[in-house]
């Protein structure tokens, strides 16, 4: 089994800043992506930014250049540091995993972290 566990989230003013976590635990043989995901209310997921493991880093066009992942292999933990916040990143934070495991790449999710972004 595998654990993921976010944190980090809260309320903070448009143009501020959150930096949210996320560990993974458990039966871990290799990670093969890690990233973060959000859901605002009455939409669907969509992804903010994703680390593959070779390298390539993605991110979502209306968070590019206010957001960064960074990631701690030896963890198996990703960050994301989140700046000049806007209204409209107000959405749950999911943490998302895919390890790899032979020719399988099961994928696991945290449980969430809400990020409120108002005055």
């Amino acid at each position: 089994q595998v654990q993921v566990v976010e944190s980090g989230g809260g309320l903070v003013q448009p143009g501020g800043s959150l930096r949210l976590s996320c560990a993974a635990s458990g039966s871990i043989f290799s990670v093969n992506a890690m990233g973060w995901y959000r859901q605002a209310p009455g939409k669907q997921r969509e992804l903010v930014t994703l680390f593959t493991s070779s390298g390539r880093t993605s991110y979502a066009d209306s968070v590019k250049g206010r957001f960064t992942i960074s990631r701690d292999n030896a963890e198996n933990a990703v960050y994301l540091q989140m700046n000049s916040l806007k209204p409209e990143d107000t959405a749950v934070y999911y943490c998302y995993v895919q390890t790899r495991v032979g020719n399988s790449l099961p994928s696991y999710w945290g449980q969430g972290t809400q990020v409120t972004v108002s005055s």
